[in-house]
């Protein structure tokens, strides 16, 4: 892991732990030469193929005149001959998930909580190609790779949208500031920034490549957490009232009706040990598009164990782990930590490890049943 103390070129030359504390969440940041000589992780052609297959989440945004037009994927291959030859822009979500590098590009950002890290998103435009003036709801670092993005920014507080819109398009758009990237410059938003960027070179492509967090709403949470506890709570008992009388207002609700509902509310037991284990289960719950394989060829557990010891395993490029002081958790579950604490923390921090031969086979065991699932695999033997 790197040091959070140490000044880079990511950040402008600020430490993570100065660019936390004095612009996350909190000022943009135009960052000039975050990755030196930053190359394309694909090519065009190689990112509108991932748009044709069913297993990924694209759109494609088109401007004609002062109208957008929103189309979602999959794409057919023929529909790439029928675009224009500007004005558009095809998104591809989740490219970490389909690409190596791309994972390893995410993962240049770990010095912010995993738990709060979501995808890249590779963003593939014609010239004028964007997706309009808009504003997110989450933090955003915007990496240039080809061509020429030209960012309109404005920390306008007029946050209108246009009505009936095919995207979540701001009114009004009153930028102050203008600013032109290519390839390896990265601009960094906070939340509620309004930005539009455009494609502006004269010919060829622009990509940008988005580095996106989760910001769920508190309204999810709460209903996530309502649906969480449905799940994993067992109340007994029924509703029981040997001691009611008779009433000459059948219409007003008994105070021993009230009485057993609290009872059975309260035995929820909602205390901050149940908020702790949802928090980790919700932050670990894979998207519902994301699913596991297993290995065509699976090892035996002791196979597993000797080629584990030897080339160490990863965490599927999908597969969310994080842990709090008592639990690690991992695609929505959760486990209490009884044993090896410090490997389980060292394969959540940095997604892969060294297995040691010294792990409980209680370790072992349940590293094999994620290798079952697809969760981890054995790191590529090197040269």
């Amino acid at each position: 892991m790197q040091p959070i103390d140490t000044a880079i070129p990511l950040l402008g030359d600020l430490s993570p732990a100065q660019f936390m504390r004095d612009h996350w969440h909190k000022r943009m940041r135009v960052i000039r030469g975050a990755i030196p000589a930053f190359s394309d992780l694909l090519t065009p052609n190689e990112i509108m193929k991932l748009a044709t297959n069913k297993a990924v989440e694209s759109r494609l945004i088109l401007k004609e005149g002062k109208t957008w037009k929103l189309e979602h994927g999959p794409f057919k291959s023929t529909r790439w001959k029928l675009l224009p030859k500007k004005n558009w822009t095809l998104l591809v979500q989740g490219l970490n998930l389909h690409l190596p590098a791309a994972d390893e590009l995410l993962r240049k950002f770990s010095f912010i909580a995993h738990a709060r890290l979501d995808d890249l998103m590779v963003s593939l435009a014609a010239p004028g190609g964007g997706v309009g003036p808009h504003f997110d709801s989450y933090d955003v670092f915007l990496l240039q790779g080809m061509g020429i993005r030209r960012w309109a920014l404005s920390e306008q507080t007029d946050l209108e949208l246009i009505e009936n819109a095919p995207l979540k398009l701001l009114k009004r758009m009153q930028g102050t500031q203008t600013h032109d990237l290519v390839a390896g410059d990265m601009l960094y938003l906070p939340p509620q920034v309004a930005h539009d960027g455009v494609a502006a070179q004269t010919d060829g492509y622009c990509t940008t490549y988005s580095i996106g967090f989760r910001a769920p709403t508190n309204q999810e949470i709460v209903d996530a957490f309502a649906h969480w506890v449905t799940d994993t709570t067992e109340v007994e008992g029924r509703l029981s009232d040997p001691s009611l009388t008779a009433t000459s207002t059948p219409g007003k609700i008994p105070d021993s009706y009230l009485a057993t509902f609290k009872q059975a509310i309260t035995a929820m037991r909602i205390d901050d040990e149940a908020i702790a284990q949802f928090a980790g289960c919700f932050a670990t719950e894979p998207k519902p598009s994301i699913s596991f394989e297993p290995p065509e060829k699976s090892l035996s557990r002791a196979q597993f164990a000797t080629r584990a010891a030897k080339q160490g395993i990863a965490l599927h490029p999908a597969a969310l782990c994080l842990y709090d002081h008592k639990h690690l958790f991992i695609n929505g579950e959760a486990f209490e930590l009884l044993g090896d604490a410090a490997f389980w923390h060292s394969l959540a921090d940095a997604r892969e490890c060294q297995v040691p031969s010294t792990l409980a086979n209680e370790t072992l065991d349940a590293l094999y049943d994620w290798y079952c699932e697809g969760w981890v695999s054995l790191r590529a033997v090197s040269g």
